[in-house]
């Protein structure tokens, strides 16, 4: 059995998804190859969905603790981990439902099984009762997506120790609860479970979590952390994990310490989908860490073949995934995909969240002789202050004029929307008095940016605007 096509797609995550429909919008005749029952991807089923659902039961809590004393803002030992998540299977379904949907809608043919590449335009699927049927087609994307990576001393059982996909399968909240990492993931169930009331440790060989993020917000989420019962152990070298004589997980470091919790939660990263598609086959090459090698327009070695997502490394984001998928079809189309997204923003949904966009001010220094930095503290929005949490922070940075803005980065609740306001500046080039001239909504973390802008106005005595003389306050 076979059938012919002009795109086959293999995965229906995020990237997929818009690679199949920038397709089937051009007219093409398309499929997407998915190996599990349900479409839509790790993103939706044990990823972001669910472990954000979570995280709106821990702020839940959290709002509790902070606005009403005579309220209990503590849960139940031993509480079933179904019940802080009571809306995640009508919001999966409704999901899934509509990427389905979707596809339907567009034309795009949807086949369940696992894909293997016979060669650049044959693929082979083998369904879960064994049939096989081969799909050929003009292109291909490959968009299989990533698994957590589980090193050989974490022995991941999936019910003491666990991984990101199963770290959500345990019946009940634990008491305590180490986790193994340093990165997005791991800082995110940690801030998560430890509002819920779980003794959490971090474990992780750098000296602080999120290497890659501004430090001074990175201190910031430190500080809540361990405000709110959490530890940090870092520059730890990790030995071995076992299990103890009553269940127990006990995590070795060198130098003798000893961790023991209940239960654990490796996230030392993820491994791309790629072991079984016979990229050989098809003679496509592979990078490092065995990520598959693309070029600009996310296009293999071997033409008409393109990947895009996590099989392709960093930054591994269901939002840049998406927009690889596209710009992949739009250069097999032969059609201009538009500017290439020079700025992306990154989010991270721990709590409190993290955003950054722009450079860094390693970078702003390193690339202009110097940098200039425009603060705002959140205790300075009214907004922050009606929501109860005014620990954030805004801030904008320059080069040493004081003019066009290279960088924007915040930690507090909002923060990953707040980020776009910035993201927009960057990309249309503004200067920071584009935030004094300009009105904000009143009480809104909007603010933040006029206030930050001002701050970092401040600091310059030699700026002179353009036009007409302007006094800002």
């Amino acid at each position: 059995m076979s059938a012919t096509y002009d795109l086959v797609v293999i995965g229906s995550g995020p990237g997929g998804q818009k690679a199949a429909i920038q397709g089937a919008k051009a007219g093409w005749r398309v499929a997407v190859i998915e190996r599990e029952a349900k479409v839509g991807g790790a993103c939706v089923y044990t990823g972001t969905i669910p472990s954000k659902t979570l995280r709106e039961a821990a702020l839940t809590l959290l709002a509790v603790r902070r606005s009403a004393k005579f309220l209990s803002g503590t849960l139940e030992a031993q509480t079933k981990i179904s019940t802080l998540m009571h809306r995640l299977d009508e919001v999966l379904a409704a999901h899934g439902r509509f990427i389905r949907r979707f596809f339907e809608t567009n034309g795009v043919t949807v086949v369940h099984g696992r894909a293997r590449l016979v060669d650049a335009h044959t693929i082979e699927v083998q369904s879960v009762a064994g049939a096989r049927q081969r799909l050929t087609a003009r292109h291909i994307v490959i968009a299989s997506g990533s698994r957590p990576r589980n090193p050989p001393n974490v022995p991941v059982d999936h019910e003491s120790i666990l991984d990101s996909d199963s770290i959500l399968g345990m019946h009940y909240l634990p008491r305590s609860l180490t986790v193994l990492g340093g990165g997005v993931i791991a800082t995110e169930y940690a801030t998560i479970f430890s509002l819920l009331g779980v003794k959490v440790t971090m474990i992780d060989a750098g000296p602080r979590p999120l290497g890659f993020i501004d430090p001074e917000l990175v201190d910031r989420f430190l500080r809540h952390f361990t405000t709110h019962g959490g530890t940090w152990l870092g520059r730890r070298t990790l030995e071995s994990v076992s299990l103890g004589p009553l269940g127990e997980v006990v995590a070795q470091l060198a130098g003798g310490e000893t961790v023991v919790s209940d239960k654990m939660l490796c996230a030392l990263g993820r491994s791309a989908n790629v072991e079984d598609l016979g990229l050989g086959a098809a003679g496509i090459l592979q990078g490092k860490y065995g990520v598959i090698a693309v070029d600009a327009h996310y296009e293999t070695n071997v033409p008409g073949v393109y990947a895009v997502g996590d099989v392709i490394g960093p930054p591994a984001l269901a939002s840049t995934s998406m927009e690889q998928g596209r710009r992949a079809v739009c250069h097999a189309l032969g059609r201009d995909p538009g500017s290439a997204f020079a700025v992306v923003p990154t989010g991270i949904y721990a709590v409190p969240e993290i955003a950054s966009v722009g450079l860094t001010e390693a970078q702003v220094r390193e690339k202009h002789g110097g940098v200039l930095v425009g603060r705002c503290e959140f205790s300075e929005v009214a907004r922050a202050h009606i929501a109860g949490d005014d620990s954030g922070m805004l801030k904008l940075l320059t080069a040493p004029d004081g003019g066009r803005l290279l960088g924007a980065h915040a930690v507090g609740e909002g923060a990953t929307d707040l980020i776009h306001v910035g993201e927009m500046a960057i990309l249309n080039g503004n200067d920071v008095s584009v935030f004094l001239e300009n009105i904000f909504n009143f009480p809104t973390l909007g603010e933040a940016y006029r206030i930050a802008a001002l701050n970092l106005r401040n600091q310059v005595t030699s700026y002179a605007p353009a036009g007409p003389a302007a006094v800002w306050a």
